[in-house]
């Protein structure tokens, strides 16, 4: 790779580089030397220049994101190796199977590769980039997929969405995957995020295993993923519900690919707002999946209003023994602050809940033990009497 400069950090500042954590923030740059631009390659040293590693520059808060811990430079060969070393990982985590073929190849810091998202689905991978630097090294990020992987396709799209490109062959979509067996359209041009969300896999399943004989809501459905599961889990009836027609359009698609009686199904474009102060149904499972309330934490105090306000109209929709599964997605969300949450909608709602289960991201969104801010995917499992 070509280093184009080098970053000196402050005396002091190095400590958490040297504890491999990825990000360097601009409070603790000394100074910076040689003519660097955004997305450039750069050294990252201590005052006294003993090399700590190398990574993307970026203006911005958090300026270096560092992605090889060693004092010599990274090879041609970088983004190949990495690559290599996650797909092994998926392959001895057994996620790879006839009955599902879709999965995430690299998850930023959790697979060394900050800020670089990519998502495989079957012989499409979806590549995702959340900073200038994988931005300028996503051609050569697509070769190192398309030589390991057997992918006939490959899609960029940055997090902004203002850049979109095949940087391998091309495709119509959406186009069909397999997750556990069931069915699903992925579209990954047009869809949010890289077109479907792989994180909820595990906790799909278990909704599922949740839902015979049982009336359930799945709101802010998006593409119907946890309602695709709780009908084949034996649920009674499902009611799916979601502001975008857009989504809702491919949700009941969804439920056509899988084969199930449409009867036993509805689909609602409105808000989940609007829709939980409408509606006069009762259900025996409840599923919560928001997008971020919070994306940085200037709005974190807002955002938990929402959730409490959320969970609280819908913990008072829940029948007498009913299951509520609640989520969050917001990075800057701990795990207690979320739990005190919706404890404290429990209250507002009048009711007594225990919590059944606690729920993260699947085994292919890994989190670094050097990078704790990679856990972002907070659920719980209440039983509501």
């Amino acid at each position: 790779m070509k280093i184009s400069g080098k970053i000196i950090l402050k005396q002091g500042r190095d400590a958490s580089v040297k504890r491999l954590h990825p990000w360097v923030f601009s409070g603790g740059i000394l100074r910076k030397e040689g003519e660097i631009g955004e997305g450039d390659w750069v050294e990252v040293t201590d005052v006294r220049g003993a090399t700590l590693g190398f990574g993307h520059f970026q203006n911005g808060s958090i300026m270096v994101r560092v992605l090889h811990f060693e004092s010599t430079n990274p090879s041609a060969e970088f983004y190949h190796q990495k690559i290599i070393r996650a797909f092994a990982l998926r392959k001895k985590l057994n996620l790879i199977s006839p009955a599902t073929n879709s999965y995430r190849l690299v998850h930023g810091e959790g697979d060394g590769l900050s800020s670089l998202i990519v998502d495989v689905y079957d012989k499409v991978a979806v590549v995702q980039s959340h900073s200038s630097g994988m931005h300028r090294d996503r051609q050569v990020i697509a070769t190192a997929i398309a030589d390991v992987l057997q992918v006939e396709n490959v899609f960029y799209k940055s997090q902004s969405g203002e850049h979109a490109e095949y940087l391998l062959g091309g495709s119509t979509v959406p186009s069909q995957i397999l997750e556990h067996g069931n069915k699903f359209l992925v579209d990954w041009e047009q869809g949010q995020k890289t077109g479907f969300f792989l994180d909820q896999r595990e906790n799909r399943k278990l909704v599922g295993e949740f839902s015979s004989g049982r009336k359930v809501l799945n709101t802010f459905c998006y593409t119907g993923g946890f309602s695709v599961y709780a009908i084949r889990g034996g649920a009674q009836v499902v009611h799916s519900v979601d502001a975008s027609a857009k989504a809702i359009e491919l949700c009941k698609k969804n439920i056509d690919v899988n084969g199930f009686d449409p009867n036993h199904h509805a689909c609602i474009a409105q808000d989940t707002f609007e829709y939980f102060n409408s509606t006069t149904e009762k259900y025996d499972l409840i599923i919560l999946d928001p997008p971020a309330f919070a994306k940085h934490r200037e709005a974190k105090h807002q955002a938990m209003k929402g959730y409490q306000r959320l969970n609280t109209e819908a913990i008072k929709l829940v029948e007498p023994g009913g299951i509520l599964f609640t989520f969050s997605c917001s990075q800057v969300v701990d795990r207690k602050l979320f739990y005190d949450t919706i404890m404290s909608s429990a209250i507002q709602a009048g009711r007594d809940v225990k919590v059944l289960s606690q729920l993260s991201q699947p085994a292919d969104h890994p989190v670094s033990a050097f990078c704790p801010e990679g856990e972002y995917l907070k659920g719980l499992v209440l039983y509501v009497g």
